[in-house]
């Protein structure tokens, strides 16, 4: 028992040394090819890696992410609605992102020896087991295009995930939005509905006391039925609206109320699809290299130990065989690129055509809310003028009615226009990424 317990940790430590002593070859071999006619310097080759491309510091694309400033107002109902559906949210794209940057840390360590078994079969008929260790001294650039596409990767990620939390806040500030607006609409319509209320019990009066016919009552009351309808419809939309923003945090919403200010930078930034499109074509052209590398030929530096002593050499081959269609497929590989920037360029001409068409709604609201609000003020000066000549017995009571109905379908349409403005700069902050700080994604 003594020997065999002993016996372990000595051909543990043997193990060990001959791992070392076949990394150190291999190291030492890759420094000895510094003076060849051929890059095998790793530090010229692209075989070591400057800092990975994953971070704000050494990433132009997660340093525009993260460079955002939110046009959301610091304090008010938006900040609320905003900072509540955060705290709750469920996507994925969080978890995509931290793995992708895993995924880059690992990658940024591909230019080191790589260590593994090798099984062999003599002549003998005898399986030979050995330790190899591999240290890649050219590749064409193999090892630093895997680098770029995992920090590709992660910028996708980012793009993706900056998308992710600006929807989820644009998704219930839209929420809330249409819930103001729908609440501040049943309210004007219930003032109508009681105003029309009144009226109808006048004509109900006239009606007993033989001064009208049933005609007219039913006139009225249908318009009264309708507007009380609609009043009810737009208390449901209120309600189904909260109702959705509920679902999405767990804190109590009822409370909020108001409507904030979105102002909107003069400069808009790109877009969040542009910025995923420059960092899918990033990963794109990393991929193509990698294709294309590994039609070229790798140099490594090859250790082994084992059984029979070190064993010290070079490879020299290539990881895909050249064929018939080799020409083909590096000509798609090229093709791939120009399809990946024909994407940045369409990417940028869709969002420059969606915010002008955004804001050309938007002035036509703007306009139209001042204008409407005008109507509205005259609307309601001649109201009372036409209530003063009904009182006189110059006006009839249908007459009053018609009129009063008219304005009560103006002062509706015109209480929901400044919501109709928001959600619009809702939409082109959404696009471009302002609803959240870029800092805390």
């Amino acid at each position: 028992m003594t020997r065999k317990s002993s016996a372990k940790p000595l051909l543990r430590a043997s193990m060990m040394a001959r791992i070392s002593a076949a990394a150190l070859v291999a190291a030492g071999l890759s420094g000895c090819m510094q003076g060849t006619p051929f890059p095998f310097n790793p530090s010229t080759s692209g075989i070591v890696p400057g800092r990975p491309g994953t971070t704000a510091q050494t990433s132009q694309i997660i340093a525009g992410l993260s460079g955002r400033v939110s046009a959301l107002p610091a304090s008010g109902p938006y900040a609320q609605v905003a900072h509540s559906v955060l705290v709750d949210a469920k996507g994925s794209a969080k978890a995509e992102l931290r793995v992708a940057r895993l995924s880059a840390q690992a990658k940024s360590k591909n230019w080191l020896p790589q260590v593994g078994p090798s099984l062999s079969l003599t002549s003998l008929g005898e399986l030979a087991a050995r330790i190899l260790v591999e240290q890649v001294l050219w590749d064409n650039g193999t090892k630093r295009a895997e680098r770029d596409y995992a920090a590709a990767d992660v910028e996708v990620a980012a793009a993706s995930l900056s998308a992710e939390m600006n929807d989820t806040v644009a998704e219930g500030l839209k929420a809330y939005i249409t819930a103001r607006k729908a609440a501040e609409q049943a309210a004007v319509a219930e003032r109508s509905a009681a105003r029309i209320g009144e009226y109808d019990h006048i004509m109900r009066q006239r009606v007993e006391g033989g001064l009208s016919d049933g005609s007219e009552a039913r006139v009225l009351a249908q318009k009264l039925a309708e507007i009380r309808a609609t009043a009810q419809a737009d208390r449901d939309a209120s309600a189904t609206a909260m109702a959705q923003l509920q679902a999405m945090t767990a804190k109590p919403v009822e409370a909020i109320s108001g409507l904030s200010d979105l102002a909107l930078p003069d400069a808009l930034p790109d877009a969040l699809g542009v910025a995923k499109a420059q960092a899918e074509a990033g990963r794109i052209a990393a991929e193509a290299k990698m294709a294309r590398a590994g039609h070229l030929p790798k140099l490594a530096a090859q250790a082994s130990t084992g059984k029979g002593g070190p064993d010290i050499g070079l490879t020299l081959g290539v990881e895909q065989m050249l064929g018939f269609g080799t020409a083909d497929t590096l000509a798609a590989l090229e093709a791939s690129n120009e399809a990946a920037k024909a994407r940045i360029d369409k990417a940028r001409q869709d969002d420059a055509q969606e915010v002008a068409s955004l804001r050309a709604k938007l002035s036509a609201l703007e306009a139209k809310a001042a204008r409407d609000g005008a109507v509205v003020a005259q609307s309601g000066a001649s109201l009372e003028m036409f209530t003063e000549q009904y009182r006189m017995g110059r006006r009839t009571l249908m007459e009053l009615v018609s009129q009063y109905e008219s304005y009560a379908q103006m002062a509706r349409a015109q209480a929901g226009l400044k919501y109709d403005i928001a959600l619009i700069k809702l939409e082109i902050a959404r696009q471009h990424g302002i609803l959240v700080d870029g800092s805390s994604i």
